[in-house]
């Protein structure tokens, strides 16, 4: 599949005149989880010549294909990525980490993941972070039981909330550092739970085990309690358009 990957971010490139900045892995192959028939979920930064910028008409700042059984693929303009970063959101600082790179123009993911430490805002982050386990809680049927794919969101979600209110940096992507943040019993739990995820359709019925549902109902608390309080902040645009001017002149042939 890397390889049918790597042809097809060719062909994109070539079909729409762009440069392919960086491309990985996202979803549960990218955050360590995955299951049999999880798809590929593959994401690409790009940027256009300099003069599709130059022009008073609004323009597409994305790319998107149709999805198969296999592969989801889309992609952003650099430009679309920076405004991202500019508001803390997570998927950017998510992509930087991935632990499967497909394309990677030289210095690219350094110099960037670099920019996005002087924009990492924890109250945003946190936020997301909660809102994508709240979500998954509510899919909870007969007391206790959830597909496996979707425990796995709420964990991951709710252990990235806490990595940034306690740690006042950017979560990790992968699921194996946030587990540290977890009582040691409940991380052999998981990595058991990781274990037959790995052999599990998405769609596997499971029930919550009681401690961990005490864990992630207590820490849900907590967190939200927590990011409630903290304050606005705001961040200027001078550093991304220095990065956004300095990418485009680099790769405009």
């Amino acid at each position: 599949m890397k390889t049918t990957i790597i042809n097809k971010l060719a062909e994109i490139e070539k079909a729409n005149d762009i440069k392919i900045l960086f491309a990985c892995e996202s979803g549960s192959r990218g955050w360590e989880f995955p299951s049999p028939d999880s798809d590929f979920d593959v994401r690409f930064i790009y940027v256009r010549p300099l003069n599709y910028y130059l022009s008073v008409s609004e323009k597409d700042d994305h790319l998107g294909f149709p999805i198969n059984d296999e592969l989801d693929i889309y992609g952003w303009d650099i430009k679309k990525v920076l405004k991202l970063i500019r508001k803390s959101n997570t998927t950017p600082f998510e992509w930087l980490q991935s632990p499967i790179v497909y394309r990677e123009q030289a210095h690219f993911r350094d110099e960037l993941w670099t920019l996005c430490q002087s924009y990492f805002y924890r109250k945003t982050n946190a936020n997301h972070y909660l809102g994508i386990a709240h979500g998954a809680l509510e899919t909870v049927t007969n007391g206790n039981e959830i597909k496996i794919k979707k425990l796995f969101y709420v964990l991951r979600s709710l252990l990235s909330a806490k990595w940034c209110l306690e740690k006042n940096t950017i979560a990790p992507m992968t699921i194996g550092p946030l587990l540290t943040l977890m009582p040691m019993q409940l991380q052999t739990l998981v990595k058991d739970l990781i274990t037959l995820k790995l052999s599990s359709a998405e769609g596997f019925i499971i029930n919550i085990n009681t401690e961990l549902r005490g864990y992630i109902d207590k820490e849900f608390k907590s967190c939200t309690e927590e990011a409630k309080n903290l304050q606005k902040e705001s961040f200027g645009t001078e550093m991304l358009d220095a990065f956004f001017r300095n990418t485009i002149n680099r790769y405009d042939d």
